[in-house]
């Protein structure tokens, strides 16, 4: 069963907590798919990961990258799933049909704007009344704190 986790976003903004979230992904063996919202969103994340910090390195590509079943972590605006990954993160309240195709999916959310805060729960309204397994991450000082 699909393990939806709603990341409230709360004391580092989106830029500076997906790329730890999906190094944690990589380090625990998992693929992923990320699903931005617009083509435009996903040029910014795509350079995001590539100089978010000097000696980082997080191995991804997009369909311009090309190889996309070699890519470790592919980012996309369709609902598409070709590096057969196991976890898909969710970021701007895309909402796909095809989630329960993944282990774990990772929704996160900006705590500082109340419409995604809303649209965020009425995700997990939906999730849950749909069967889906769903948690609740909150933003510590020393990372993320599961609350429910």
């Amino acid at each position: 069963m699909t393990e939806v986790g709603f990341y409230h976003l709360q004391r580092a903004p989106l830029e500076r907590a997906l790329p730890r979230l999906l190094e944690k992904v990589l380090q625990s063996g998992h693929r992923a798919v990320l699903m931005a919202g617009s083509d435009e969103r996903l040029a910014a994340l795509d350079a995001l990961l590539w100089t978010y910090e000097q000696r980082a390195w997080l191995p991804h590509g997009t369909a311009a990258t090309g190889h996309a079943a070699a890519q470790p972590v592919y980012l996309t605006t369709a609902e598409e799933n070709p590096n057969e990954a196991d976890v898909l993160v969710l970021v701007d309240g895309a909402r796909p049909d095809f989630i329960g195709r993944f282990a774990r999916v990772l929704d996160m959310f900006d705590g500082r704007d109340d419409a995604a805060v809303q649209a965020a729960r009425q995700r997990w309204s939906d999730y849950k009344a749909n069967g889906f397994t769903v948690t609740y991450w909150q933003q510590a000082e020393r990372g993320w704190e599961k609350k429910a």
